[in-house]
């Protein structure tokens, strides 16, 4: 059983695209700390393996979904179900995306922004409101524990990335919603922040040889000289998991190795 400043023993915390990635090394900072993980997402096999290594990293007791959130009613249904399996629910970290495909805002066909922004925007406000809709409901019955909402985001909230408009008007549009339930879920101890990674190698990138170059070219810009990994999302998700980021809210926390600071 974890103790300490970042115990998440007894939370329960849901993770979208928590099978790999960003997702699964919020997750695994969870799991060090004793909390209970609900993994939602669409491969049923890496779900099995994240699993697996979650409850092998300390977890109370995880459980796979196999969840489309790119659905509204899908998202209703999921809650319902982790409600009915684990009680409650204390933290959500919307982090299911989609990656840009295009080089060139007039390449892009139009229904592909439609559709991607199903999962990156709507299935992640859709993820948090409802997460929130039950935090409010735990709360007016007199469990003032309140709730931690999480996004994910990305240095594209701050800079342009030509050819990726689609990925980065969802990710901040996504903070501003993010802002806004800060304010009105506040009163509540219902908390809301965004993780803003800079480039992390995650297996959506690819792997190998792929894997190695894009960090041998981008390492160099980054004060500390190299990029990020799953690994480098532990710490924080074990902090907004736990009560001692209890106080903090409304903020865009950057992870990613001094690149927004630069000189």
């Amino acid at each position: 059983m974890a103790a300490g400043l970042f115990d998440c023993t007894g939370k329960v915390t849901v993770v979208t695209g928590g099978n790999g990635g960003i997702g699964l090394g919020f997750a695994m900072g969870v799991a060090k700390m004793g909390g209970d993980i609900a993994i939602w997402a669409r491969n049923a096999q890496k779900s099995a393996a994240a699993k697996a290594d979650l409850e092998a990293a300390g977890a109370g007791k995880v459980i796979a979904y196999q969840i489309d959130v790119s659905e509204e009613q899908n998202i209703v249904t999921g809650f319902e179900t982790v409600m009915a399996d684990f009680g409650q629910v204390d933290c959500v970290f919307a982090n299911s995306g989609a990656s840009p495909r295009y080089n060139s805002v007039f390449d892009m066909p139009t229904e592909h922004w439609y559709q991607f922004q199903r999962t990156a925007l709507h299935g992640a406000f859709f993820t948090l409101r409802e997460g929130a809709r039950h935090m409010k409901a735990r709360v007016e019955a007199g469990d003032r524990s309140g709730g931690s909402l999480v996004a994910c985001g990305s240095l594209s909230l701050f800079q342009g990335l030509a050819g990726k408009i689609e990925y980065a008007s969802s990710k901040a549009a996504i903070a501003a919603a993010v802002r806004c339930l800060a304010i009105e879920l506040a009163p509540l101890g219902i908390r809301a922040n965004v993780v803003a990674p800079g480039l992390v190698i995650t297996p959506m990138m690819g792997g190998g040889e792929q894997a190695r170059q894009v960090e041998a070219h981008f390492a160099p810009t980054i004060p500390m000289k190299r990029t990020g990994f799953p690994a480098d999302f532990e710490g924080i998700g074990a902090y907004l998991c736990s009560d001692a980021s209890s106080f903090m809210t409304g903020e865009t926390i950057t992870i990613d190795g001094g690149y927004m600071v630069r000189p």
